[in-house]
């Protein structure tokens, strides 16, 4: 009698497959502050990221945007914006257009998840733009744990923002920085985890949900 997976294995895999479905072909990385953008027209982007957990910790390792990733709706470019951090501001590089929030990786010490946005902006040629404060609420790790997105105007997150372009590009400052939040500006979706973890240690592919 051939013997079935136990549950458990089944939605791994299946989570698996729904994530790997989505990979990008091709994604760049976003050219930072610190760093020349490409040639052409270029607006810079400032904005700020915070993680929290909002339920109970079940394991030691506390959660922090990876990256987040944009795609331009005209011609489909796919731009990486590294984060590595629970909060962080970033500014990036990128051309003018209409832009989508398509995806966020949320890792937790040596653990990964991946989950799908859909929130859209639009950058003009121009003055830089501020594009608020990014939250993402981690539930605690579970089967079916979701994250909740919401993308709000801190004005004290906006003025460290235009300090540091006074200081990093006192070329790009303009009497006033443009403010642009993404719409929804709140949403909730489902958070992936991405197994099995080929690379860490055997003790950190338990799971206890």
């Amino acid at each position: 009698m051939k013997s079935c997976p136990p549950k458990s294995a089944w939605r791994s895999r299946l989570a698996l497959m729904v994530v790997l479905c989505g990979l990008p072909g091709c994604v760049t990385d976003a050219p930072t502050l610190t760093e020349s953008p490409d040639e052409g027209r270029k607006v810079l982007l400032m904005g700020n990221v915070v993680t929290v957990l909002t339920g109970d910790r079940a394991r030691k390792f506390e959660p922090a945007v990876r990256d987040i990733e944009l795609i331009e709706q005209n011609a489909g470019t796919r731009y990486r914006v590294q984060v590595d951090g629970p909060d962080k501001p970033f500014a990036v590089f990128v051309p003018p257009g209409r832009y989508d929030i398509t995806r966020v990786k949320i890792h937790e010490g040596p653990f990964l998840s991946i989950a799908h946005l859909t929130a859209s902006f639009s950058v003009e040629e121009g003055s830089p733009i501020f594009v608020g404060t990014w939250r993402f609420g981690v539930d605690s790790p579970r089967y079916g744990r979701m994250v909740a997105v919401s993308m709000v105007l801190d004005d004290e997150a906006r003025q460290q923002a235009e300090q540091e372009l006074r200081e990093t590009y006192p070329d790009l400052v303009s009497p006033r920085m443009l403010t642009v939040l993404p719409a929804p500006s709140e949403l909730q979706t489902r958070l992936y985890e991405v197994a099995p973890y080929p690379r860490i240690s055997r003790y950190f592919r338990r799971h206890y949900w």
